[in-house]
């Protein structure tokens, strides 16, 4: 009796498409993400200074803050 695999004719190898979905996918989640952080950036400066100090900022370091740059121990604005 033989037996038939069925990925016997398929190569191993991600196909080129596949490849091209995937570059795709990341694009589209990095756009959404440079969206998000544009949008965070606009609403935290549309704040006020005191409630940027309650929440332990200044102006200065919006985006600093938003990109995940922000240094709370180099900071000394408190």
């Amino acid at each position: 009796m033989t037996t038939i695999s069925q990925t016997a004719g398929r190569s191993l190898r991600p196909s080129s498409s596949s490849g091209f979905f995937a570059t795709l996918v990341t694009a589209v989640y990095a756009l959404f993400d440079s969206l998000e952080r544009r949008s965070a950036v606009k609403t935290l400066n549309e704040l006020d200074d005191r409630a940027l100090r309650d929440i332990g900022i200044n102006r200065s370091q919006i985006e600093d803050a938003v990109y995940g740059q922000f240094k709370t121990e180099l900071s000394r604005y408190l």
